[in-house]
């Protein structure tokens, strides 16, 4: 097998030992088709020089990595599910299939994996994934991380030759096995499942494992204070993460605890949707029926799952320290917003007071005129630098609104960051690359239809050159 020096494999979550997993076997499916493979990704970890073949057997067969699990540990969880407690979940259609260092950083990363097959929490389901979801986690993971969002990667996609019956799409329909890279699968409801099960040991078990491979500047001597410690990092971590999804208009549309990761990092996208102009009532979900995930509603939503974090180390710490802890959750997320919206605009900071006051000016402006939201941060960009170009903008008229001429005014204070790239061909187009709801149709419908990937192929370019043009990679 062809791997790179950069390839260093682990199994470090394994020691957790088998009350946190099951040992599973892969599906083996008809066929493998190799629709996506992350190029760049796979250079970080060391597994860009494997032939396609090799990757098939790898991420279609799942042959193990050396030096990484012999077989796939489906991960055992709880979580709330719209609120209501749900103690029967578990992979049930993934598994974690290896884990490696990243060569830059030397972070362990999971690869995981969804459509895998069946495991002893499918519950009566295939444990398949649609060629459309896998296709659309592709769009999501791409678009969001050229966006600047903390995100799982798409790491392998897969066509597997079944044809699956869904209720949520023309059937039957085909049939994928994706691979995700992250960092940590391990979750809220990982916690939840074992304050559920009255089993202490195993809480601070996992707490210890946790903090020592992913976050071990929370590592305390004292158990109170690594349990506090290691909850407010957590906090930190999914306050930026949230505040980076508004600042991208971003809806994740399924914030139940088993899809919020300790690393704060986003992942597992089902019925995601980006907005087309402010709307805190904007629901990903057609089953959201309450809005209860709404746009505007997610950081709230994060921090109700934070608060179940929290009542899983009830037993290692005592309440007071616990909420000083979650007391972070809400100055972080107000200094993340106000840093990724500077970071969408390519300015420089003024400090929190002054960054804060341009990022509600902002979103004063798009909420009273629901003007075009990403086209907003396109003309913007560089601050006064594109003040020419924005005139030219199909969204001019939005721009002589009474209630932009605040962000206007106090845009003139702010420079362009020291790194701006925008003189890139990318912001000579008259708009942005975005994904909606109807583009993500647009891109399936060929492919559904006659096995056409250009639309597909064409989409991850521009999104490519959109990151290139703000640096992101």
């Amino acid at each position: 097998m062809s791997y790179s020096p950069a390839f260093s494999a682990s199994k470090h979550h394994e020691e957790l030992g088998p009350s946190f997993y099951d040992a599973v076997e892969p599906a083996r499916f008809p066929q493998h088709i190799l629709r996506y493979r992350n190029q760049r990704w796979a250079g970080r970890v060391g597994l860009d020089a494997l032939s396609d073949q090799e990757w098939i057997d790898h991420f279609g067969r799942f042959k193990p990595l050396p030096g990484s699990f012999e077989q796939p540990l489906a991960l055992r969880y709880h979580g709330h599910q719209f609120r209501t407690y749900n103690p029967h979940l578990g992979d049930g259609r993934g598994f974690l299939f290896a884990q490696l260092k990243d060569a830059e950083d030397g972070r362990l990363l999971d690869l995981g994996t969804k459509g895998s097959g069946q495991t002893p929490w499918s519950r009566h389901a295939d444990g398949r994934l649609t060629l459309k979801g896998g296709v659309r986690e592709i769009l999501a993971t791409e678009m969001l991380e050229a966006l600047g969002v903390e995100t799982s990667k798409t790491f392998s996609l897969i066509e597997t030759g079944e044809e699956l019956e869904r209720g949520d799409e023309p059937s039957p329909t085909r049939s994928s096995v994706l691979v995700r890279l992250s960092h940590s699968h391990i979750r809220i409801g990982t916690f939840q499942r074992f304050l559920y099960l009255n089993e202490v040991d195993n809480i601070r078990r996992l707490l210890d494992h946790t903090v020592r491979a992913y976050l071990p500047e929370t590592w305390r001597d004292e158990e109170p204070a690594r349990a506090a410690a290691f909850l407010e990092q957590v906090s930190r971590r999914v306050a930026r993460m949230g505040a980076q999804w508004m600042a991208a208009g971003f809806v994740h549309g399924v914030l139940n605890t088993d899809n919020i990761n300790v690393t704060g990092e986003s992942f597992d996208y089902g019925p995601w949707r980006f907005l087309p102009h402010y709307d805190p009532g904007f629901t990903a979900a057609y089953f959201d029926e309450t809005g209860l995930y709404a746009f505007g509603r997610q950081p709230d939503a994060l921090l109700w799952n934070l608060y179940r974090l929290a009542e899983c180390l009830l037993p290692l710490a005592s309440q007071d320290l616990l909420e000083q802890a979650l007391a972070s959750f809400e100055p972080a997320l107000h200094r993340e917003f106000a840093h990724a919206i500077l970071r969408r605009l390519g300015l420089q900071s003024k400090g929190y007071e002054q960054d804060g006051a341009l990022a509600k000016d902002l979103w004063t402006f798009l909420h009273e005129t629901r003007a075009p939201f990403e086209q907003t941060f396109f003309d913007w960009y560089g601050g006064v630098l594109s003040s020419e170009r924005a005139q030219r903008s199909r969204s001019a008229s939005f721009y002589v609104h009474e209630s932009f001429q605040a962000f206007r005014t106090r845009l003139d204070g702010f420079l362009p960051s020291p790194d701006i790239n925008h003189e890139h061909p990318y912001f000579e187009r008259p708009t942005p690359c975005t994904m909606l709801v109807d583009e993500v149709e647009t891109i399936w419908n060929p492919i559904a239809a006659e096995d056409d990937w250009s639309l597909f192929a064409a989409k991850l370019d521009s999104i490519r050159t959109m990151a290139e043009a703000y640096r992101v990679r």
